[in-house]
């Protein structure tokens, strides 16, 4: 027989060795030490001269400041589950670390310190605050790698990276710089997304839609004939308007195009335009145009070479004179619905009006549309190439399912607002003269100097440095060993979420910077942590969970086993604390079962034994191993953490520790070779196991191990091969030993027997291939042998054999025959409505097919219920 593995151990602990095992795992005696000693020891740490072939994951930046959620926790078991199994592989694995300096979010926590002693930024002034910003990130930043350690997270902490690092900011001028001269970056007044409270462009990730109670009202525009009504639920704005659009063949408003009418409450005439962005289905067909407020009235502003009329300041101040100069616009809403009331310009109102509503992801506060310029990036040409390395295969997305999202991105992405109104992040790199010079700087270049030129004053999307993350973080521009070996890297796993705003960008940059070669290979995609009823997590509702208390109750093990358990591909993952708590019992059951095959001397010094020398249980379990092994890999390869998880949940506990270990223990207490070969065997056993369960039940696993195996470190160990060994026939012999011993468990119970009671019994296995398992099958289910006198008072028919079992004072008799007669009629009604419906042609006319398989279902199941319940009565003592 050919082993299963390769490596093969140096010394074995067995014996009384196992007895220094604790009789019960407790994880913070283990789990702290365990991982400061694999990083103390360089496991992690990738090298870029190695000859072997590289596996490169960088991790999704998270920001300075944030700290570990179930979210960080699900995507980083995975990635660190990934990582695990190919450096057993062989392959020189980079798991690479690192923070994104989260611009807003960061800046937004400075200022609130600085507000505490009644300070703003601007008393403190740019260079003075962004000091202030190093001083946090130093002093506060960063808690999150120290919570990724906790997780067990086997990243490369020797090339943690940081968005604001030198090395990076390079990389952002160098691209920058190259962007501009191939003019794929420019500056120009488009509509953008405008936080009044942090003062900023936002991206559209930085904004929340929530759906928020509000009014939306008509309003007349116009008298008599010529007039046109609209309807807003921004009345504030209509302050800007300079066009009312209808659409061209809206044979309503087809003699008002190309007039003018009054605008209320001012003194101005704006024009009526035919534009086919109206729906003249929606409302009166009639919208009114505010391109400065607005990113579709901009577009037909656009078309109609429409003023932009800005009605608001940075603030959300109103601007123009008049009545409501000075207001917030919130405030003026409400004035200018009163004022055009006063006019008899409302035609409608209704509230609440439910619509979705922008807010500020970071302060809440309502977003603003508003006409900004800006320094935007020329997407096109990029999403393009991005759009085609999928297409092309250079990029799988996984699941394929996911694709259509992508491309719906990529093939109708608009241009990039790239430019943020704040001091902290990458300064854009450009310069102004004294003429209106415009001189973009690049990093190896010296600014203009003299008298009246000054830089930029705004800085970048957060998401500009982080779209570079895949080859910034290995020192591009440079062309450095890391960028050599490592680039591109094989898999980002991240949230179908960000497909937009980050994957994209990622592909965008990879393929312009990196002469056309994608960042990464694969995109594997998850879905998002929802609680047990699959609703969203929130602190509002109390549903929110920090991983930490649940690694502080029941271990990183059972937190990463629940999260991994539960992650099919691109689906959301729905988790709650029992179901941790079930993990950490199955975490248990590998202590215990490992600790007991430890103190009976389970070994995995030497080779197999030869076939011939082992039991038919021994060849079973080795067969059955091997086809785990071959399972589990074509699973990874597929993504499919949850089926990966589920499949070693059940090898491990219902064959290996239900049965095997079970069915071993008759051969091990008699003792001679055939215990010593089984020793061996149940060696081989836990030892491929813990191999297969390490990525993702790292500690338990590295704690067990080396104690099975004497050898240094899961971590380095080599990953098990299918040696191809099966045994079709040793299968079949112990599945027809798990037939008898669960029909006959399941007759005991349905007799009300105590789990452990004990019962005479004899067995009748001539004929079968059941004969060399009586010992087994006695043990597994509490039969004493039968002693003189003994008289048979149900006897059970099973795979050829039979088991004829005393029950006389055990049970009830006259009971047990009452309660199983009332089933039994309830099984035999069922079957009479379900035999009736299926035999009425009408109705299987008319029914649709899934209600038709359904009820045959029931009338299978009605039949079986009879025929168990009917063998039940029979086997009763008779009286």
């Amino acid at each position: 027989m050919t082993d299963t593995t390769n490596q093969r151990p140096v010394s074995t602990f067995a014996g009384d060795d196992a007895a220094t095992l604790p009789t019960t795992y407790t994880p913070a005696d283990v789990e702290g030490e365990l991982y400061e000693r694999w990083v103390d020891r360089g496991y992690f740490t990738a090298d870029a001269k190695s000859d072997k072939p590289a596996y490169t994951i960088v991790i999704p930046p998270p920001n300075v400041t944030g700290a570990l959620h179930l979210g960080h926790a699900f995507q980083h078991t995975l990635m660190d589950a990934l990582t695990r199994r190919k450096r057993m592989q062989g392959y020189e694995t980079l798991w690479l670390p690192g923070m994104d300096h989260a611009g807003i979010a960061t800046q937004n926590k400075v200022e609130q310190q600085l507000a505490e002693s009644g300070l703003s930024r601007h008393d403190l002034g740019r260079e003075a605050f962004v000091e202030k910003v190093w001083e946090w990130k130093r002093s506060y930043g960063g808690r999150i790698l120290g919570q990724m350690r906790r997780l067990g997270d086997g990243v490369d902490w020797s090339r943690e990276r940081f968005t604001m690092d030198e090395g990076l900011s390079q990389a952002v001028q160098t691209i920058f710089k190259r962007l501009f001269d191939d003019g794929l970056i420019y500056r120009a007044e488009r509509i953008i997304n405008w936080c009044p409270r942090c003062l900023t462009a936002l991206s559209d990730i930085e904004v929340e839609h929530e759906d928020t109670p509000g009014e939306l009202v008509s309003i007349r525009y116009g008298e008599g004939e010529d007039s046109i009504v609209v309807a807003t639920t921004r009345a504030e704005t209509m302050l800007g308007d300079t066009a009312v659009a209808v659409h061209p063949e809206d044979e309503r408003y087809r003699h008002l195009v190309g007039r003018t009418i009054k605008l209320p409450l001012t003194d101005r005439e704006i024009p009526v335009v035919a534009d086919e962005h109206v729906d003249p289905e929606f409302g009166t067909g009639a919208v009114k145009v505010t391109p400065a407020h607005d990113p579709n009235d901009f577009a037909i502003g656009q078309r109609h070479d429409l003023p932009n009329l800005t009605v608001m300041d940075e603030h959300g101040a109103i601007t123009v004179h008049g009545p409501f100069l000075g207001m917030d616009r919130l405030e003026a809403r409400s004035a200018v619905v009163g004022a055009l009331r006063e006019q008899g310009r409302i035609v409608a109102e209704k509230r609440p009006y439910m619509h979705a509503v922008g807010h500020c992801s970071r302060c809440h506060t309502v977003v603003e549309p508003r006409l900004s310029l800006q320094w935007w990036v020329k997407v096109e040409p990029l999403a393009k190439a991005a759009g085609d390395a999928v297409r092309d295969g250079k990029v799988e997305i996984h699941p394929k399912s996911l694709e259509r999202r992508y491309f719906d991105w990529v093939d109708n992405m608009y241009d990039w607002c790239i430019s943020r109104q704040l001091w902290w992040g990458h300064r854009i790199p450009v310069w102004y003269g004294p003429e209106g010079e415009v001189v973009c700087v690049g990093p190896d270049e010296q600014p203009p100097t003299g008298e009246g030129w000054h830089q930029d004053p705004d800085v970048l999307d957060t998401w500009f440095s982080s779209g570079l993350w895949p080859f910034s973080t290995l020192g591009w521009p440079e062309k450095t060993a890391d960028l050599e070996k490592f680039y591109p890297t094989d898999v980002l796993v991240t949230g179908h979420d960000i497909i937009f705003f980050w994957v994209a960008r990622m592909m965008m940059f990879g393929l312009y910077a990196m002469d056309g070669e994608a960042p990464f290979k694969t995109v594997a995609l998850t879905g998002l942590v929802r609680d047990e009823f699959g609703k969203k997590m929130s602190k509002s509702s109390g549903t929110a969970v920090d991983p930490l208390d649940w690694m502080d109750a029941y271990g990183a093990d059972a937190v990463r086993f629940t999260l991994a358990r539960g992650a099919n591909p691109g689906a959301d993952v729905p988790i709650g604390e029992d179901w941790v708590k079930g993990s950490r019992n199955f975490c248990n059951k590998i202590w215990n079962a490992t600790r007991f095959a430890l103190m009976n001397g389970a070994t995995v010094e030497g080779p197999l034994p030869a076939s011939e020398e082992l039991t038919a249980a021994d060849r079973w379990i080795l067969s059955r191993l091997n086809a785990t092994v071959a399972e589990v890999d074509a699973l990874y390869d597929g993504f499919e953490f949850a089926k990966v998880s589920d499949t070693l949940f059940h090898f491990a506990w219902d064959e290996v520790f239900d049965w095997y270990v079970e069915l071993s223990k008759t051969t091990l207490a008699k003792g001679g070779p055939a215990a010593d070969a089984s020793r061996r065997v149940l060696g081989e056993v836990l030892d491929v196991t813990l191999r297969l369960l390490h990525p993702v039940v790292p500690f338990v696993t590295e704690t067990l191990w080396t104690r099975l195996t004497g050898a240094e470190s899961l971590v380095v160990a080599e990953w098990p091969a299918d040696s191809g060994f099966r045994d079709a026939a040793a299968e079949a012999e112990v599945a027809t030993v798990q037939q008898v011993v669960t029909e006959v468990r399941r007759f005991r119970i349905d007799q009300g027997l105590q789990d452990r009671q004990r019962v005479p019994a004899t067995l009748e296995l001539a004929g079968t291939s059941l004969v060399d398992h009586e010992d087994a099958i006695r043990s597994l289910l509490w039969l004493t042998a039968a002693e003189a006198g003994f008289e048979a008072t149900a006897s059970l028919p099973v795979a050829g054999a039979t088991v004829a079992l005393d029950l006389s004072g055990t049970i009830d008799v006259e009971a047990e025959r009452k309660r199983l007669a009332k089933d039994l009629a309830a099984a035999e009604k069922e079957k009479a409505q379900t035999t009736a419906k299926l035999g009425n042609e009408a109705f299987l006319a008319k029914a649709p097919d899934e209600v038709v398989a359904k009820i045959r279902g029931r009338q299978e199941a009605a039949e079986a219920d009879i025929a168990r319940i009917t063998a039940q009565l029979a086997a009763l003592p008779k009286g």
